[in-house]
């Protein structure tokens, strides 16, 4: 039986744009980029960020797809089919784990989101800063609810990957982004109209030069594009298998990093303008307390506020969802390529053990004393799962792919593939010079600096 045939294929080339930038196209975008850039100085974060999409991670999205394409295996087979008797297949098992890993947190967070598309419409989360920021604490530490949300949302994106490929992943994104786009635009449009919201510009676009030598921030652009792109966990690679030899990698990567990056940036402008407009706003705030307790407070004060601030929940429930399918969509491609598996089963048996993952960070907010505030480490679960896949797994599975790509499956071989059924590839010459030297290069440096800023 035809490999490609048997495990599925994309319907058309807009198909898996859309699926693909769906992947990258998540809370990373909405809820995690506007964080990083107020904990990064603004538009300092925005620069280095940039710099990280451009010259690292887009060259490396072409690798992981052109490695999935050829392969047309799930990320360990991927690696083990290239390199043969070798041990590189840990770096595409270390992607399936990063996937399940990331997905078990992202889910828990996914869940509030969804509540929150009620508590808003409703009014229910309303009145002064701290009844809003009380309301939160109060929610997130109901451990059975917050268990409730999350096996929602792993059943429903368990229901649409049992639709497979095309009928599944495929069909759910094309419907999913459009809608997602729409929504973001006309809220930043809104935000931008805001007493106010001229500080917020200026904070967002004018950075502060002092930062661009800081290290974390550095650390931090780099773990936020490497999520937001969903490079490093084995998406990009699980969805090149899926892609046909008639489409060019080369300008459907360029169609994906320009989608997210556009989302990652509106999202940008949403939530400053919105947040200088609130007296004593603070950019540097957490995430949680950014999306979940700020803006709830702008909502209350707006004309209308109350389908304001649900129109915004769900658009971040829709990115939220085209993500949790490419992210549960890794393990479970493995489970059907290594182990024989059906769809059904893999589908089952990985969201039992993805949710099972997920119960110390949705009872780690309050819920349980020993998730939320952890011997020795400190902090509570769901951060701790988040600077663990996020900052350091996601880069260093960047770092090993490119190795591989460059000095392994080698790089003459790469090219043949980018460019199979004459495919139109320029620049080929800046990508292979990206891929063997500035790639490895700066990657393994910031997460070297990373790590003895730590110690």
């Amino acid at each position: 039986m035809n490999r490609a045939h048997s495990r599925g294929t994309w319907g058309s080339r807009s198909g898996f744009i859309l699926a693909a930038a769906g992947s990258a196209v998540g809370l990373g975008n909405i809820w995690g980029f506007p964080t990083q850039v107020g904990q990064g100085g603004g538009g300092a974060f925005v620069l280095v960020y940039l710099f990280c999409v451009l010259l690292i991670c887009a060259p490396i999205m072409v690798a992981e797809i052109a490695l999935g394409r050829h392969s047309r295996l799930s990320p360990a087979g991927a690696f083990r089919s290239l390199a043969p008797d070798s041990s590189w297949w840990i770096v595409g098992a270390l992607g399936v784990a990063t996937g399940a890993g990331i997905l078990s947190f992202y889910s828990v967070i996914a869940g509030w989101t969804v509540a929150y598309v009620w508590f808003t419409a409703t009014s229910a989360v309303s009145g002064t800063a701290e009844s809003i920021n009380e309301f939160f604490i109060t929610f997130t530490s109901n451990g059975f609810l917050s268990l409730t949300l999350t096996c929602m949302v792993l059943g429903t994106t368990a229901a649409i990957l049992l639709g497979g490929v095309r009928a599944g992943i495929e069909r759910a994104t094309k419907g999913l982004m459009p809608a997602l786009i729409l929504l973001l635009i006309i809220l930043a449009v809104r935000a931008t109209t805001l007493p106010g919201a001229e500080i917020g510009l200026s904070y967002y676009m004018q950075p502060d030069l002092s930062r661009l030598l800081d290290i974390t921030v550095f650390n931090a652009a780099l773990g936020q594009a490497f999520f937001s792109l969903s490079l490093g966990m084995g998406a990009m690679i699980t969805y090149g298998s899926y892609l046909g030899r008639r489409e060019a990698i080369g300008a459907s990567t360029v169609w994906i990093v320009i989608l997210d990056t556009s989302v990652a940036l509106l999202a940008g402008f949403i939530i400053f303008p919105a947040g200088f407009s609130i007296e004593g706003f603070d950019p540097t705030s957490s995430g949680p307390g950014l999306i979940f307790t700020v803006l709830p407070r702008l909502f209350s004060t707006l004309p209308g506020g109350n389908l304001f601030g649900a129109a915004f929940f769900l658009l971040l429930s829709l990115a939220a969802l085209t993500s949790t399918i490419s992210l549960l969509e890794v393990p479970v491609s493995h489970c059907v390529d290594t182990r024989g598996w059906s769809r059904r089963k893999a589908v089952a048996i990985v969201t039992t053990c993805v949710f099972l993952l997920a119960i110390p960070s949705s009872l780690g907010n309050g819920a349980v004393g020993i998730f939320s505030d952890l011997p020795v480490v400190g902090g509570d679960f769901l951060g701790l799962m988040a600077t663990i896949w996020n900052n350091f797994s996601l880069p260093i599975g960047g770092l090993l792919t490119a190795i591989f790509v460059g000095r392994v499956w080698r790089i003459d071989q790469a090219l043949a593939e980018l460019r199979a059924e004459h495919a139109s590839f320029p620049a080929a010459s800046f990508w292979v010079f990206l891929v063997k030297w500035v790639c490895p290069v700066a990657i393994g440096s910031i997460i070297i600096a990373t790590a003895l800023a730590m110690l």
